[in-house]
């Protein structure tokens, strides 16, 4: 099973572009991510630019119109994710669980939908495309 662990850094929406952590959390987070990493369970990981530096593409009517960041009506924000592969919910669960997270910053955990997942109708639609699954 493979699960996204979102980290929504309270704040983060309102942060000015080139906005950085501090070096000491970074630090703790490394030693996280190496700890992932050790046990086997890391996919992926990537932090994420502010909110000002993004734009959103949203497409009313059927047309794509562009809206460069930051976004006003957006309380929450990601300030980066982790991919793991694990047994299970729970395990995911304590894997965030472990991470060393400030008290302004929450993790949620998606699991990710396998291409098993879906119905059949649904495999038949995208089987072409299943090389592209992970």
């Amino acid at each position: 099973m493979r699960f996204m662990m979102l980290m929504i850094p309270r704040g983060y929406e309102k942060a000015e572009p080139g906005t950085m952590p501090e070096a000491a959390a970074v630090e703790a987070m490394m030693r996280y991510n190496a700890e992932l990493q050790e046990a086997g369970v890391l996919v992926s990981l990537e932090g994420l630019h502010p909110l000002a530096m993004g734009a959103r593409v949203s497409f009313e009517g059927g047309q794509a119109t562009v809206t460069d960041g930051p976004f006003v009506e957006t309380n929450e924000v990601l300030g980066g994710f982790w991919m793991i592969q694990v047994g299970s919910k729970e395990e995911a669960i304590e894997w965030a669980k472990r991470c060393p997270a400030s008290e302004n910053e929450i993790i949620e955990l998606r699991q990710v939908q396998e291409f098993e997942d879906f119905p059949e109708d649904v495999q038949e639609a995208a089987a072409e495309f299943k090389a592209m699954q992970s």
